[in-house]
């Protein structure tokens, strides 16, 4: 009996154990969750949010349009510059300059519409 009474003993410390390890778990995981959201956007939704705001014919943006258009945003930036990076790494360079996005705009079709927005 004796025996039985310790095995019975370590299984339900093995079990509060467990129980103990899943609740750390789960409230790590949910306290990961939070920063996880706020890492999803990079760009900040304020400034978003202005630069939305200066076309005259808007006159009101819902929170989830600021946050779809900032991720576009990020999305489209990220493809530039891999296209741009690309192309100085083609050029057996380290530093991407101005004329790599420029061959990238000049070249890729899905860049047309940037023609004449970044002349200096």
């Amino acid at each position: 009996m004796a025996g039985e009474e310790k095995t019975s003993t370590k299984s339900s410390l093995n079990q509060d154990e467990n129980k103990a390890d899943s609740d750390e778990t789960s409230q790590s995981q949910g306290a990961d969750q939070a920063p996880v959201c706020d890492k999803l956007i990079k760009l900040p939704l304020t400034r978003v949010k202005h630069i939305i705001k200066t076309d005259p014919d808007v006159t009101l943006a819902s929170s989830e349009a600021v946050v779809t258009l900032a991720k576009a945003a990020e999305l489209f930036i990220q493809a530039l510059s891999k296209d741009a990076v690309s192309k100085t790494m083609t050029g057996k360079r380290k530093t991407i300059q101005r004329k790599d996005l420029d061959i990238v705009m000049d070249t890729r079709d899905c860049y047309a519409f940037l023609e004449g927005a970044i002349d200096t």
